[in-house]
């Protein structure tokens, strides 16, 4: 089943469960996806569809830690309820071992020895780990496995 179908699912049972704030964020995201697949000008792949998910999931992490340095704490439990039902629509996510583990075998792969080799193992790395893990995890990884 697509993402699609999986949001249209969910959308009709927050509806009838009158359920305010997982049908806000599930409309969020199906317009998010839909303006995406009209400026695509097709139908949206599977991975491309995670990424709009992921972006609208950053996005929102981003908010929560503005509102957290803020001491808005009104907003910051909006936003953690707002995660929690976009995180339900991610692929599971990949424990740090498993992408450190990843990235050990990428560096490998391309034979990177040194930090002047950060965008070629980032290049490299990305696509295999799209959707599955936090960019900053990666990042970090792959600077603390380089040092």
């Amino acid at each position: 089943m697509s993402l699609v179908d999986t949001l249209n699912g969910d959308l009709k049972a927050a509806m009838k469960a009158r359920d305010k704030q997982s049908l806000s964020v599930i409309r969020m995201l199906k317009s998010a996806l839909m303006n995406e697949q009209i400026n695509a000008g097709h139908d949206l792949t599977d991975e491309e569809a995670v990424s709009v998910v992921s972006r609208e999931l950053k996005q929102r992490k981003e908010s929560l830690s503005e509102f957290e340095s803020a001491n808005r704490q009104d907003l910051v439990d909006g936003v953690k309820a707002e995660i929690a039902i976009v995180e339900k629509y991610m692929p599971k996510q990949l424990s740090a071992d498993e992408v450190e583990a990843i990235v050990k075998e990428t560096i490998q792969q391309v034979g990177a020895t040194n930090k002047g080799d950060f965008g070629k193992v980032m290049g490299a790395v990305m696509p295999k780990l799209k959707g599955q893990a936090d960019g900053k995890l990666i990042n970090q990884t792959v600077k603390s496995l380089l040092n």
